[in-house]
């Protein structure tokens, strides 16, 4: 009975903490704009079945695709063990489901066993990969200090789950030999009974008991700690992605979406009729985006989702080429801009409210924010102008992430809103608002179409 109360303590403070902080995690989504991503639900369901649950994009690189293959689906197909793990901790059973599926539960239990082993060379692998063979993109300039430890804490918690997995089942196994009497036979499992007497058959009863507790529990803490690690990790998207996927942008990558106030001044000055009713006269708003209360909620979801796996960085041309543009590192920063806008959301100082409102405002909230700082902060003008929007990151992700969008926003904002940009890029400026050409024409662009007319005439 004690421990039944000692494990649901646990567990209860353990989901209680970690919604607290995945409710902390949508907040800072929704720090976003609005952004409309409805319709078209079947388009959507297809590319959460194939992409975010079938892996399907994983498969262009299929070595780190099959080895992750084995992680991912040993990590589905151990949440059975979990929930037994689970139902044992709150009433005090052993092998609840052992009962009411009978010869099943071997071969189920085998089938766990196989693709841990799966996953356990996949982790070392991966290990090997990140800290001895030094892949490229696990080394760019982004890739320091926490990410770095991110990507090795994961690895080393999984080894964990699968050395509790072992421990537990494997001394079951002998203990079971030992005094079957006592211990209930559960059957043969593909890997525990053949390594577990390997491994314990030389110990009593008393320290085989202390082997398979120290195995469950190791199993189930292992699992509490990466609940609560989830929100402050990249780790997240083993839940981002699949809503990420199904709210991504089904219009073909090539495609930029127009801003509604640009189109109707084009419009208006083409003598065509506007698609807004607003007057024309009326002060235009801010175009693109400074900060993450400018971008929408899509975009920040992206960032929190994205795996820092650098298959996007890997293939842009202008990181390729030594430029500094990462688009991982976009989306990372995206992610860091809101965690820092979300914490300073949290502490309620007033330093934090809007110069001109501090004096009327009550409390601080999202509507008066201001601490100062943007996302230009933490991207550079030379970042997002090195894009050259060839889509090519869009097209790596694995999981649908579009770093283009929040580059692109980026960029309208200094140009449209801040009236700047590049020096090289003034004179094309000058030329499409003169001539309506990106070259500088001594007449205007449609004068030779003009001319014609004329000379039909």
């Amino acid at each position: 009975m004690l421990q039944q109360i000692f494990f649901a303590i646990i567990v209860i403070l353990s989901v209680v903490w970690a919604t607290r902080q995945f409710m902390r995690v949508r907040r800072n989504i929704l720090l976003g704009k609005d952004e409309d991503l409805s319709g078209n639900e079947g388009e959507r369901l297809k590319n959460v079945v194939l992409i975010a649950l079938g892996q399907k994009k994983m498969f262009k690189r299929w070595i780190p695709a099959v080895l992750h293959l084995f992680i991912y689906v040993a990590f589905l197909m151990t949440q059975v063990e979990l929930i037994e793990i689970f139902i044992d901790g709150f009433f005090g059973t052993h092998r609840f489901f052992l009962d009411y599926i009978g010869v099943l539960y071997p071969i189920i239990i085998s089938f766990i066993e196989i693709l841990s082993v799966g996953a356990f060379i996949a982790t070392i692998i991966f290990l090997a990969r990140r800290n001895l063979l030094k892949i490229p993109r696990f080394h760019k300039p982004e890739m320091t200090l926490w990410p770095k430890l991110d990507g090795n804490l994961i690895l080393l918690g999984e080894l964990a789950l699968l050395v509790g997995i072992f421990s537990m089942n494997g001394a079951d196994v002998v203990l079971q030999q030992l005094n079957p009497a006592k211990y209930h036979d559960t059957g043969t499992f593909a890997i525990s009974s053949f390594v577990g007497p390997l491994i314990f058959g030389s110990f009593n009863e008393g320290i085989l008991m202390l082997v398979e507790r120290f195995g469950w529990w190791l199993h189930i803490i292992t699992v509490l700690l990466f609940l609560n690690y989830l929100p402050k990790s990249k780790h997240l998207h083993i839940f981002l992605a699949f809503p990420n996927t199904y709210f991504s942008r089904l219009e073909p990558k090539g495609e930029m979406s127009n801003m509604p106030a640009i189109m109707d001044e084009v419009k208006s000055m083409m003598g065509l009729t506007p698609e807004s009713d607003a007057p024309m006269d009326e002060e235009l708003p801010e175009f693109g985006a400074n900060d993450v209360s400018s971008l929408s909620w899509k975009n920040i979801m992206e960032a929190y989702t994205c795996t820092e796996c650098g298959r996007c960085t890997d293939v842009c041309p202008a990181n390729i080429t030594g430029k500094k543009l990462s688009p991982r590192k976009v989306m990372m920063d995206i992610r860091d801009r809101a965690e820092e806008v979300g914490e300073k959301l949290d502490s309620g100082h007033f330093k934090y409210i809007k110069e001109d409102e501090r004096n009327s405002a009550k409390a601080l909230t999202e509507a008066n924010f201001d601490d100062g700082k943007t996302l230009f902060d933490y991207i550079s003008k030379e970042e997002i102008h090195a894009c050259t929007t060839c889509n090519a990151c869009v097209e790596a992700c694995p999981v649908l992430i579009n770093p283009l969008d929040a580059i692109l926003k980026l960029r309208r904002y200094e140009i449209l809103t801040e009236s700047a940009g590049p020096s090289d890029w003034l004179p094309m400026f000058n030329a499409i608002e003169n001539s309506g050409a990106v070259w500088q024409l001594p007449d205007d662009r449609d004068k030779w179409a003009l001319d014609a007319m004329a000379e039909d005439k």
